[in-house]
């Protein structure tokens, strides 16, 4: 059976760019629709199912980084943001509202494909876990269909990458991991600086008290490591 199609949406009010990128990642085999803001967005969302999207940070009306806080609240799809902000300030802001990369303008077209394929092609890490849940004292990781709840089952909303990071360090609870090499195994976007901005907000969703936390802890000089029940 063929493998369908990766389907993206661009959302982009530069027509120009927007036409250009949708033209350059058609021809890189992915199916590609766009949209010219955050409301023509969620139309679509309503009426296709994507499996990543490109949101420019720079728009009217709502700005990509409102369109992505609501967006998160209601799914995984991973994000990609735009920007011509190059500073890391602005960088950390996306990555903290919930987007999985972050490209600033101007960029190379080639990159931008490396990185949606390095995002796309992430396999499951939890395959050949022995332990399928872990215990994290109010929640759960199910690290098989990667999910995070409470003990009474309600889903607790994690992105992709605090899938990854959840998964990773609960393969091989009580290991070490140094941010370097957690920046190096999620894949291109990610550095030190923010892994250390992705545990934050994982400690705020999974620790009763995230300033002293039980579960996701760090080791001073060394990295990270989970602790789980």
């Amino acid at each position: 059976m063929e493998t369908p199609k990766t389907h993206i949406l661009v959302v982009d009010d530069d027509t120009r760019l927007r036409s250009l990128l949708q033209r350059f990642l058609r021809e890189n085999d992915f199916y590609v629709s766009g949209a010219k803001d955050a409301a023509e967005a969620r139309n679509f969302l309503k009426e296709y199912k994507f499996d990543l999207l490109i949101v420019d940070i720079m728009m009217p009306n709502e700005t990509g980084l409102e369109f992505l806080e609501k967006f998160r609240a209601e799914s995984n799809i991973p994000v990609i943001m735009l920007t011509a902000m190059g500073e890391t300030a602005d960088r950390i802001a996306g990555l903290e509202t919930g987007a999985d990369d972050y490209l600033p303008k101007p960029f190379e077209p080639k990159e931008l494909v490396l990185r949606i394929r390095n995002i796309l092609k992430r396999t499951p890490l939890e395959k050949n876990a022995a332990q399928e849940k872990f215990d994290l004292g109010l929640c759960l990781y199910d690290i098989n269909k990667k999910e995070l709840t409470t003990k009474q089952g309600q889903i607790i909303h994690i992105t992709p990458v605090e899938q990854s990071l959840l998964s990773i360090l609960g393969q091989k609870s009580g290991q070490i991991f140094t941010r370097e090499k957690l920046a190096e195994m999620l894949g291109a976007g990610q550095s030190p600086r923010s892994i250390d901005v992705q545990i934050t907000r994982l400690r705020k969703k999974i620790e009763k008290d995230s300033k002293n936390p039980r579960y996701l802890q760090t080791v001073r000089g060394k990295g990270y490591m989970l602790l789980p029940e």
